[in-house]
């Protein structure tokens, strides 16, 4: 709540609309203008019209000055927004907007708001809510959105003195993007919207504490002693390894994290959310840890003598069982902004809390300074060897469609350089191991909710950033079901993003589980009695390219077709059902006992254990 803060005017820089006379819809679309988005996303309704009006008024006077306007992008849904604005973030780095409705217009919102905070994705809602008279009397379309939202997201503010609107706007764009980021979600009574009052211009609420802590995260340099006692460490490591996850491309410190990598000649695994950080053609690069990770990745954390845990928190994707966690590891670093993820779940031998690039910037120039050139060409080699030996790989004389196939097939046109998002199940999995990434954020997913639906809005919000770039939504026949209403807000904009859906008629993740776990008995999951044609939904919802693949020796000229459309295009891959994703470490599992498949080789063979009643999925 912020009724009771008090506004912190920043020095005057000379607003072009300070002093003007506003309602408390237009500061809030001037402030948001103000933050340099492109667009914004949301779905109307009755107490959030007034900021809706307020926006149609901005477009039409930019359009009379000829200036570029702000557009509103509508979805089908409004959890499709929240997950457009979390894939307009997540592809730029910005905060992401989403503008909705009071009751169920902010209750649909709630998915997205926790994948966000789940995936520490900044983002500000922005919901109407009845007008302040009528709160608590369960007024038409009244829903208690601060006590839904505060248990999800980052921040909530509900506005109820109109008069700090615009600087509660303002602050929620800084507690987004700020420390570790996160939704923050302001809810604004429809009587607060239609206000008349003086815009700033400038302001922002007091938040003390919070600031005071965002300072001293930015004032908390990496010693000089604390550096020495790394690379005492380092020089020590004959196996060191760099584990580098989501925080990493949050922070923007992709760059330093490469050159402190090349500096000291280091390895690197990433996490899900990582992937990107590093780029995935670099011969010292072993792609994604964990759960699913690659063979060679889960080996050399099982081999590696010094860990290196970068904007990462060891999650149970990762280390499902963190006694197991890199066994030969003496001494574990850990750098994050959060301390609250350091010594969580591993205990570690060195750490330092505070903002990433400034970190990694600081560990490299003292390397530099003292002239640590260690040799581990040794270790290379081994990595090398690794790679090689445990490569990605499957059955390759199929008569079935495979979708690691095609995969690679969309990769080796690409060549890391799509923007790929994804739905929740194999096919999100597949796309990770099976896609390369130069740069970061091209690799959108949601990560820790595992949010189904999530692929088609994402890749929506990542054109709407990036209109000139090739997007790909790479998404399952039941992921997809769950947010396919966007199909049409892609043929409505015109959007050229590539939806490609791999139907193995089901729920394909929870199949792997129930063959592997339940002793193959489907539950639910099978969905060969569904009537659902995918390339007539696309049709009728404009797509003028509309393809199903269904024969291997198609792949190659469809693919391309597909990806060279120019226009929106929609392409249904029949693959072959019993296609699982390996390779798989079972829950509570170390990598030891990874279960690789048929056609991965393992170092030894893989006992297929039964979760325990207190095992996660």
């Amino acid at each position: 709540m912020n009724d009771t803060a008090k506004i912190a005017v920043a020095p005057h820089r000379g607003h072009p609309l300070s002093g003007t006379t506003m309602t408390g819809s237009q500061m809030i679309v001037q402030v948001i203008a103000d933050e340099g988005l492109t667009a914004i996303f949301g779905y109307s309704g009755g107490a959030i019209l007034p900021t809706y009006d307020a926006v149609f008024l901005y477009n039409a006077e930019r359009a009379r000055q000829g200036l570029a306007q702000l557009p509103l992008i509508v979805p089908a849904n409004e959890q499709g927004a929240g997950f457009m604005a979390a894939g307009y973030s997540r592809s730029t780095g910005q905060v992401g907007v989403a503008l909705v409705t009071s009751g169920p217009g902010a209750t649909n919102m709630v998915t997205p708001v926790r994948d966000c905070m789940a995936d520490s994705v900044p983002l500000v809602v922005i919901c109407g809510q009845v007008p302040r008279s009528a709160i608590g009397s369960d007024a038409f379309q009244e829903a208690p959105v601060a006590a839904i939202m505060g248990s999800v997201a980052k921040h909530v503010f509900l506005v109820t003195d109109p008069t700090k609107i615009e600087a509660t706007i303002r602050t929620a764009f800084e507690l987004a993007r700020s420390g570790r980021p996160g939704p923050v979600v302001v809810d604004v009574p429809k009587d607060v919207q239609n206000w008349t009052g003086q815009f700033q211009g400038q302001g922002t609420l007091q938040l003390g504490i919070y600031r005071q802590r965002m300072q001293a995260l930015a004032d908390n340099r990496l010693a000089d002693d604390q550096a020495q006692l790394f690379f005492d460490a380092l020089k020590q490591a004959r196996k060191p390894l760099v584990y580098a996850g989501g925080g990493v491309i949050h922070a923007g410190a992709s760059t330093q994290l490469r050159e402190f990598l090349e500096t000291f000649g280091l390895p690197a695994v990433t996490t899900l959310m990582g992937i990107g950080a590093v780029n995935t053609y670099d011969p010292l690069a072993l792609h994604m840890l964990g759960m699913h990770g690659t063979a060679y990745a889960n080996y050399a954390v099982d081999d590696c003598d010094m860990l290196i845990a970068i904007g990462a928190r060891f999650d149970d994707r990762v280390a499902g069982n963190p006694g197991k966690f890199a066994p030969n590891a003496r001494f574990i670093a850990h750098i994050d902004i959060d301390p609250a993820e350091i010594n969580k779940v591993k205990t570690v031998q060195w750490s330092h809390v505070g903002e990433l690039p400034d970190a990694l910037r600081a560990l490299t120039a003292w390397g530099r300074r003292h002239h640590i050139k260690p040799d581990y060409s040794q270790w290379h080699a081994e990595v090398a060897q690794l790679k090689h030996t445990y490569a990605m790989n499957y059955d390759r004389n199929s008569e079935l469609v495979q979708p690691y196939y095609v995969l690679e097939e969309i990769n080796r046109i690409t060549a890391g350089e799509a923007i790929i998002s994804t739905g929740v199940g194999q096919h999100q999995m597949w796309a990770a191991q099976y896609c390369d990434f130069r740069e970061p954020r091209q690799w959108l997913t949601s990560g820790s909710m595992g949010t189904m639906g999530f692929g088609l809005p994402a890749a929506i919000g990542a054109q709407v950033a990036h209109p000139d770039r090739l997007v790909i939504d790479v998404d399952g026949d039941a992921s997809i079901r769950m947010n396919l209403g966007e199909l049409e807000t892609v043929t409505t904009y015109n959007l050229p993003v590539k939806v490609m859906v791999l139907n193995n008629i089901g729920d394909g993740m929870v199949r792997q589980w129930q063959k592997l776990f339940f002793d193959g008995r489907m539950a639910s999951s099978d969905k060969s009695l569904h009537k659902k044609d995918f390339i007539k939904a696309a049709q009728a919802d404009g797509f003028e390219y509309a393809v199903r693949l269904e024969r291997n020796a198609d792949v190659p000229r469809v693919v391309a077709e597909f990806l060279a459309f120019p226009g929106p295009a929609f392409l249904e891959v029949m693959i072959d059902p019993d296609a699982g994703v390996y390779p798989m470490v079972g829950p509570g599992q170390g990598y030891d006992g990874m279960i690789t498949g048929p056609c991965i080789p393992a170092r030894k063979a893989a006992a297929i254990e039964k979760p325990g009643a207190s095992e996660m999925f």
